[in-house]
């Protein structure tokens, strides 16, 4: 069986859709998407990695922003692959809203842990996740990475605290977009 998966994904990087197998389980794949990541001014801060490994993607980031931004960052993949400062040409978080129209933010497809930018202003991490396919992040209108201007909540308000509003529901607080980069 192992040996008509590989088959299938050679057949299917021949005919040009090699991306799109991110749910072939087991296969090792170097292929994957890349994003400059670029602040609101145009400026290239880093750059983002996306890798199938073992059917898992594999997130690979790294950026420099200003020490000033020290702290943690909202960090996601948006629905559209466009970066038009100040960002919001990115849509909102990855999700497939048909199939879960009920998926709230820390559950979206493209919610990812936060992002800790160091005291001198670099940040990297790397995250294996399951939610994210390649054929899903190369879609008709694409996807982008975005670095937010706050940490994300994860839309976790306690009913004491009066509970998670609309907004929370869908961003997690993570505030402004200060650094955006479309998944090629």
């Amino acid at each position: 069986m192992k040996n008509i998966v590989i088959c299938t994904v050679t057949t299917l990087a021949v005919a040009g859709v090699g991306l799109g197998l991110a749910s072939g389980a087991g296969a090792d794949s170097d292929q994957g998407l890349r994003a400059q990541i670029e602040d609101t001014g145009g400026k290239a801060v880093g750059h983002v990695k996306l890798s199938v490994e073992e059917g898992d993607t594999q997130v690979k980031v790294s950026v420099d922003l200003p020490p000033s931004m020290a702290g943690f960052h909202g960090f996601h993949i948006h629905s559209t692959g466009t970066c038009e400062a100040p960002f919001t040409s990115a849509g909102g978080h990855l999700r497939e809203v048909a199939a879960k129209p009920e998926q709230r933010h820390g559950n979206h497809d493209g919610d990812l842990p936060v992002l800790l930018v160091n005291r001198d202003g670099h940040a990297s991490a790397r995250v294996s996740t399951d939610r994210l396919s390649i054929a899903t992040l190369l879609d008709r209108d694409g996807s982008a990475v975005i670095v937010h201007a706050l940490p994300d909540n994860y839309a976790n308000i306690p009913a004491r605290y009066g509970g998670p509003d609309a907004a929370t529901l869908t961003t997690g607080d993570s505030g402004g977009r200060i650094a955006c980069g479309v998944l090629r």
